[in-house]
């Protein structure tokens, strides 16, 4: 039997869902950050500024339920759970880094892109 022939640009593939929950901003921050090696809960909170517990939470239970990040648990007191990615988590690593440096690198270009086409289309928005 052939496997299916996957395609993002298709409404019902199921790889679009995998893709939109990769390409959202959380999931990426929180990849990157991963990227380092295994953190706890409240050092990833820390690393991805501006993030709430319950965003985090939800996500990191989303991203180990597809199985791109794992949770250990272990058996101290006090209690100690780490999150890291897994196998298929690391080939994230490069794509979303590599993102993630476009983003600092680019940013002074997107700002002054953005200050130009509010310049150039603010008339418009007052209906002009």
């Amino acid at each position: 039997m052939n496997a299916p022939d996957w395609n993002v640009m298709v409404a019902t593939c199921p790889s679009r869902t995998s893709l939109a929950k990769i390409a959202n901003k959380w999931t990426a921050m929180i990849i990157i950050a991963l990227s380092g090696g295994p953190l706890r809960f409240g050092e990833l909170r820390d690393a991805v500024d501006g993030i709430s517990g319950k965003v985090l939470a939800d996500t990191l239970r989303d991203l180990e339920r597809d199985g791109i990040v794992e949770r250990t648990a272990y058996d101290e007191m006090p209690p100690r759970v780490e999150y890291e990615l897994t196998s298929l988590g690391q080939t994230l690593r490069e794509p979303l880094t590599a993102l993630g440096r476009w983003a600092e690198q680019h940013i002074k270009d997107v700002l002054s892109a953005r200050d130009s086409y509010d310049r150039r289309t603010a008339p418009r928005a007052l209906g002009y």
